[in-house]
């Protein structure tokens, strides 16, 4: 019988932009990275930006998993906010293999372009991101294997993002969502910028769904929430909500703030305006 799997969550905190948004101060959404480990190797799910925020987990990890050694590392979509950290965790566990579809590798060294790169990451958080940086390899198979147990590639076509994935681990029924849930955050549109897209990511939270997972975790979510398939209905909820909101508002103030009162709990309402920056990076 193969060792049980056990599930950690950690959540990066908020960090600061360089640049204001709205005229005012902003700070980058928490981002979700899972800790998925057996009996004596773990596999991760995504990492943070920040060479700060990555060595938190770091010792993190050392914290929940002493002696198990790290496997993998899962890159469930293209955005730089969900890989940078691979250097610093690669220089710590020097025998992991991070991994990611073709597409995702393919979508992350387009945000190494220096339009990209120079422009707009590093716009965001000067000093903050280790250098160099390599994407994860391309994985030419839809699953891998952890001590047993089937870790099973999801992909999902566009969400915030276009390529995105998630990852499903029947044994334990967890979906580690990346970006296509969001968790009491609101959420990106900037690349979901058409009814058609929107309607592609509808379409990704119905696959998640069809799985009838116990567990789904957001790629971005408030510390302290809990995991529930809730997750998916909220995250529904939100873009149909937006859909809406599209129609009856008209410029991107109004839009701002019919959405922020719409959803008055939600942590960080500039993402709502994050396409105005996308399109003048």
């Amino acid at each position: 019988m193969a060792p049980i799997l056990k599930a950690d969550i950690w959540v990066s905190s908020r960090l600061p932009l360089a640049i204001q948004r709205a005229g005012k101060p902003s700070a980058f959404s928490p981002i979700t990275c899972t800790l998925i480990h057996g009996e004596s190797n773990a596999v991760l799910v995504d990492t943070p930006i920040s060479i700060g925020q990555t060595e938190e987990l770091i010792k993190w990890i050392e914290d929940v998993a002493p002696n198990k050694g790290l496997k993998y590392i899962y890159i469930t979509h293209g955005h730089g906010d969900h890989w940078f950290g691979l250097p610093l965790l690669q220089k710590r566990w020097p025998d992991v293999r991070a991994i990611a579809t073709p597409a995702t590798v393919a979508h992350s060294n387009q945000q190494l372009s220096s339009g990209r790169f120079n422009d707009f990451w590093l716009k965001l958080f000067p000093g903050q991101i280790y250098q160099p940086q390599q994407p994860a390899e391309a994985w030419p198979s839809s699953s891998f294997e952890m001590e047993g147990h089937e870790f099973q590639i999801i992909e999902v076509g566009h969400t915030d993002t276009h390529d995105t994935t998630v990852l499903y681990v029947p044994d334990i029924h967890l979906v580690v969502a990346g970006d296509v849930v969001y968790g009491d955050i609101h959420q990106f549109f900037g690349e979901a910028n058409t009814p058609s897209k929107r309607q592609e990511w509808l379409r990704a939270l119905d696959t998640i769904e069809s799985l009838n997972p116990h567990t789904v975790i957001a790629g971005h979510k408030r510390p302290g929430t809990v995991d529930g398939i809730f997750n998916i209905q909220t995250t529904r909820e939100y873009i149909l909500a937006f859909e809406e909101s599209v129609k009856v508002t008209g410029s991107p103030t109004e839009l701002y703030e019919r959405m922020q009162a719409l959803f008055p709990t939600r942590l960080n309402p500039h993402a709502i305006l994050a396409d105005v920056l996308y399109l003048h990076r």
